[in-house]
């Protein structure tokens, strides 16, 4: 059977193992065509495509579910539920999503773009299948860099107290997340292997007790704790504690013997209870320059298959936001020891990979842990640190009880610096940055800034390391500069709360944030055209407002226009908004931005056109909102 055949994973079943060979390699070769012709995350599916087959013949995907935690490495898992034949449209508007989306197979049984997430999920559909009285199964496939998510430890210890509800957790070890794994947890796993009297114990140290003369059924108490304490000293340390913690263990099992996982995932069916399968793989597998540079090849532009370097850009690049956060908080670092750069597994993305090389005891990474870096930022903070913690504004999400409870409320000196602050472009709705101005506006004490361009970014991270009397947060968006000139040292803070004019005019005041202020002039200059003049200000701080420069020439003007990347419900514009209604200046106010939809993947340019904006599409929406009030004005 070739691979395009396969249009349900339950045709896998029958299949000799050498079928099942086959069918992986060719997953691998669609997998690395796909990938370095469009981009997208290459090591984690090529680490899992023998587990995939392996579970999946062991399954009935009618009926059985499978839970794969974030969706990294679920590639393998949609070229065999019948999306071989969209695979070339990866990542693109329309086409094959990067993660698993429940609208867009019956196969996708859950959709996730954050780690910790499938333990909670599966048990939640196991506990619905036992309130129900149905009768499938339930598999969580999770990675050891996704078990230092506190949700995962709490999924695992709720299901641990359930003896009675079936469920499958297959552990995929592979010792790396996206940056190499840290703390206890993996430490443990990497030590984990399965001893041989476990089984022995296991399955007959009960019945020999039982025929030594004088103790037989008699001894069955004290005979099972000495088992029980027996079992201990033989099984490594994390299958014991999992096994203390309700489950029964099973493993570590090669993750590329598909003759060895398929026998190992049938005897877990027929355990009741939570199991754990530990399979160990290799990221990257197949694939020699991926295994060798894990951490680079997590996910990938296109690329040239044969040497692995990306296919190079027809012109030259402005330098990335990120690339110029870290070389300035590494600037600031090295004269300031007290500043402390702290990431939640992300220090690639980020940029503070750079950090660590040059400053590596003032960094911090926490690991896949969100919740826990705010909170040891808080604690930093406390005794007299300048904690900055850089966090994608997506999964600053899952930290938000420790913004307000830990930062907020004890109006501690924490830096946030959120990264992919507005469209993200192919990794769709879970990676989008849209909500981090309304989450963190409402929040008192909390100041927020966001840069127009690189340079601006420079003063920014002065801002932010200087301010002391309480939490800030900046955000800036994924991708490059704009190629404005750059200064090495010597960057001034700005006032806290003081916006600037960039350009005057009588007819609209146009008030831009962040990445969105050269749209802002783009628009500006196309009004122009038209006859109508605009005053645009770079507000700089969504938190708080310049009220003293924008709202007089609010109430002088008659006509405002809010300009955000980020969702419009609680955003900058509603700040704008609020602020004139509280002073009672009743003027119009146009709000453009992210409006109250989900945006899917996409490219950016593409994702921009959608949502309108485009800065000829914002000219054009003023001109038609504001048309009868600019009558004067040759339109």
């Amino acid at each position: 059977m070739h691979l395009s055949e396969l249009t349900h994973p339950n045709q896998l079943h029958g299949l000799s193992i050498n079928q099942l060979q086959q069918i992986a390699r060719q997953i691998r070769e669609k997998h690395l065509e796909t990938v370095a012709t469009s981009g997208g995350h290459l090591g984690p599916g090529l680490g899992v495509v023998e587990l995939t087959i392996g579970l999946y013949q062991t399954l009935d995907l009618d009926r059985d579910k499978v839970i794969w935690d974030v969706g990294h490495q679920a590639y393998p898992h949609k070229l065999i539920t019948g999306r071989y034949d969209r695979f070339h449209t990866l990542r693109q508007k329309d086409g094959v999503a990067g993660y698993l989306k429940r609208c867009e197979s019956k196969f996708d049984h859950f959709g996730a773009g954050h780690a910790s997430t499938s333990i909670s999920a599966g048990l939640g559909m196991a506990l619905a299948r036992d309130m129900k009285g149905e009768n499938f199964k339930v598999v969580a496939v999770i990675g050891d860099g996704a078990l230092t998510g506190g949700m995962a430890l709490e999924a695992i210890n709720h299901a641990g107290h359930l003896p009675k509800t079936n469920l499958l957790v297959v552990l995929n070890d592979n010792e790396m997340s996206i940056s190499p794994n840290v703390g206890a947890i993996p430490r443990y796993l990497n030590k984990m292997r399965l001893s041989g009297p476990v089984q022995f114990i296991k399955d007959n140290l009960e019945e020999q007790f039982k025929h030594i003369p004088f103790v037989g059924e008699t001894f069955t108490p004290e005979m099972e704790r000495l088992k029980e304490g027996m079992k201990r000293l033989a099984v490594p340390k994390v299958g014991a504690v999992i096994e203390e913690l309700g489950f029964t263990y099973m493993g570590p099992v090669d993750g590329h013997n598909l003759e060895e996982l398929i026998a190992t995932f049938k005897q877990a069916h027929t355990i009741h209870g939570p199991v754990l399968v530990h399979v160990v793989t290799v990221k990257g597998k197949g694939y020699a320059i991926a295994e060798k540079d894990q951490v680079g090849y997590h996910a990938q532009n296109p690329f040239n298959l044969a040497t692995g370097k990306a296919i190079p850009s027809s012109k030259p690049k402005p330098p990335a936001y990120s690339k110029v956060f870290a070389h300035a908080l590494i600037k600031l670092a090295e004269d300031n020891p007290k500043i402390v750069a702290i990431t939640a597994a992300m220090a690639t993305g980020t940029g503070l990979d750079k950090f660590h090389e040059k400053l590596p005891k003032q960094y911090i990474d926490v690991g896949i842990a969100e919740q826990h870096a705010v909170t040891c930022a808080a604690g930093l903070a406390c005794e007299g640190m300048r904690p900055v913690v850089a966090i994608y504004s997506t999964f600053l999400q899952r930290a938000y009880d420790q913004i307000i409870h830990d930062v907020c409320i004890q109006n501690l000196p924490v830096f946030f610096c959120l990264d992919r602050a507005g469209i993200v472009g192919a990794d769709g709705p879970t990676h989008q940055g849209m909500y981090d101005i309304s989450y963190l506006r409402c929040l008192p004490n909390m100041v927020l800034m966001a840069p127009k361009d690189e340079a601006e970014l420079q003063r920014m991270i002065v801002t932010g390391i200087n301010y002391t009397a309480g939490p800030i947060a900046m955000r800036y968006p994924r991708g490059n500069g704009y190629g404005v000139p750059l200064m090495e040292e010597g960057w001034e803070e700005l006032p806290i709360g003081k916006a600037e004019i960039l350009r005057q005019g009588d007819d609209v005041l146009i008030l831009g944030y962040g990445s969105m202020v050269q749209s802002a002039m783009q628009a500006a200059g196309i009004l122009s055209e038209h006859g109508i003049e605009s005053t645009v200000i770079n507000a700089r701080f969504a938190k708080p407002l310049d009220e003293e420069l924008i709202l007089p020439l609010a109430q002088k003007i008659g006509r405002v226009v809010t300009l955000e990347e980020g969702c419009i419900i609680g955003g900058f514009g509603s700040a704008v908004a609020e602020s004139l209604m509280e002073r009672n200046i009743l003027v119009p106010v146009m709000r453009i931005g992210v409006p109250d939809v989900l945006v899917d993947h996409a490219t950016p340019e593409q994702s921009f056109t959608e949502l309108g904006l485009n800065p000829s599409q914002i000219a054009d929406r003023v001109r038609g909102t504001f048309s009868a009030k600019l009558s004067t004005v040759s339109v």
